[in-house]
């Protein structure tokens, strides 16, 4: 898949290094200011590249590299990120909990009902999780002023036109203080680049939140998309909104970002994708490159037909397609793409009809037969003539011994297969038909 390529087309000019650093990691520096390093090896940049990397969760270089430079490019709040905690510094906040809005002008791109469905529904988001309340006001003086601008509008922090920075806020305080402004260079759309999430992480800072280095937490610096439909307030934010305004009656839960490194931590799916492997977790995945850091992104920023719940998938070699699995029925991609007549029923595929979900697969393209385990059996697909093969199903038991059902996901490279039970992978040489000891946490191939 071409965007899921970690090639960096085009260098960030130096300058742009600095300015990304002054600005985010140097908050008591003016936008206009530039920091006066040597040359790229100074020991302030090299600290702030560090200061950086860490906060993204990068490997700490403290050199501009390909990964670094690919998440300066990124899309983003314009609000500095170094203070990584959930409070703004100094514990801002408002000194009433009923808190009145007001959108000042519009941007052409959207009809003015559409804006004001986004601005209303993104301020919901927090008022369902907190004891906040917000009333809009048509005129005067609202505690969070909402407004679109456009390159230097006045107030020390620019904007420098689309795909950098989409928006910035203001925590609470007299004069400017919550107020909410938008760049008006950026093309504002209910799918792409999305009123409605960037507005909603922007009224967190109006409220007193800063940015969270939990990379599911709404309050991230770059942005993501995700269907507004089924966007839920993570738990980091919610603990971070209620730690400032007090708790709600009915307690609020979100969604919690799952921890790579978390001993316990199992996958919903595992599967080979163009030399990459790739590790679902609820609405979550990794994606492991040999040569580069493991990332982490939303299911949806690149399959946005999925969004989360995938409880198989694999890789066709042949015809260059992913396979996912949920419940009873599968879809095929190609890239980005979901090919015309899908989502289907899984028994399209051979599958009994008494078959409602599929637990694991992996395809192997010496063969080019695919292999379908369900419960403590297994079935066999020819990629070539699309059929399943005569016998089937079969015992797990009687053709992987040591395995045993309960398959959470499984993938094949290099002579063997990996069966990931739980919180544990137990590699298989297909070859001997043996276990291949020992056994070890499923995230470790996460580097974990």
């Amino acid at each position: 898949i071409q965007n899921l390529s970690y090639t960096v087309k085009k260098t960030l000019p130096f300058l742009s290094k600095l300015k990304y650093l002054d600005k985010y990691y140097s908050p008591d520096v003016d936008d206009g200011e530039i920091l006066q390093f040597k040359n790229q090896d100074d020991v302030s940049m090299t600290e702030k590249l560090k200061e950086m990397q860490r906060f993204f969760g990068l490997q700490e270089t403290g050199k501009a590299d390909a990964e670094t430079l690919a998440v300066m490019k990124k899309p983003r709040c314009g609000v500095p990120d170094l203070q990584p905690f959930i409070l703004t510094e100094g514990n801002l906040k408002w000194p009433r909990n009923n808190i009145t809005y007001r959108i000042v002008n519009y941007t052409p791109d959207l009809q003015k009902s559409e804006v004001d469905q986004a601005i209303q529904k993104a301020f919901s988001v927090w008022s369902k999780a907190s004891t906040l309340t917000f009333k809009r006001l048509s005129s005067g003086v609202a505690d969070i002023m909402i407004s679109f601008k456009r390159g230097d509008h006045g107030d020390n922090s620019p904007f420098y036109g689309p795909n950098e920075i989409l928006a910035h806020a203001f925590p609470p305080g007299d004069r400017d203080g919550g107020d909410i402004h938008f760049d008006e260079d950026e093309l504002w759309t209910m799918k792409g680049r999305n009123l409605f999430l960037v507005a909603a992480h922007e009224i967190g800072h109006s409220l007193g939140l800063a940015h969270s280095n939990d990379q599911g937490a709404l309050m991230y610096p770059t942005y993501s998309y995700i269907e507004p439909h089924l966007f839920q307030l993570p738990q980091d934010d919610i603990n971070g909104i209620q730690t400032i305004y007090g708790k709600t009656d009915t307690p609020a839960k979100g969604p919690q970002t799952p921890n790579a490194c978390d001993p316990h931590l199992s996958f919903d799916a595992v599967a080979t994708l163009r030399g990459e492997t790739i590790f679902f977790k609820g609405r979550y995945f990794w994606r492991k490159h040999p040569e580069f850091s493991v990332e982490f992104y939303f299911i949806s920023h690149f399959w946005p037909q999925l969004s989360s719940g995938i409880q198989a998938a694999y890789e066709n070699f042949y015809k260059d397609q992913m396979y996912f699995f949920k419940g009873n029925k599968y879809w095929v991609l190609n890239d980005f793409n979901l090919l015309p007549g899908y989502p289907q029923p899984i028994y399209r595929l051979g599958f009994p009809k008494y078959v409602k979900k599929i637990d694991a697969a992996f395809s192997d393209l010496q063969s080019g037969k695919t292999y379908f385990f369900v419960g403590d059996k297994f079935w066999r697909y020819d990629e070539i003539k699309q059929s399943m093969d005569i016998g089937y199903p079969q015992k797990i038991a009687q053709h992987f011994k040591g395995i045993g059902p309960k398959i959470d996901a499984a993938i094949y490279e290099n002579g063997y297969i990996y069966f990931f039970k739980g919180a544990k992978v137990v590699q298989f040489d297909l070859n001997s038909s043996r276990v291949v000891p020992p056994t070890r946490r499923s995230n470790s191939f996460l580097n974990c």
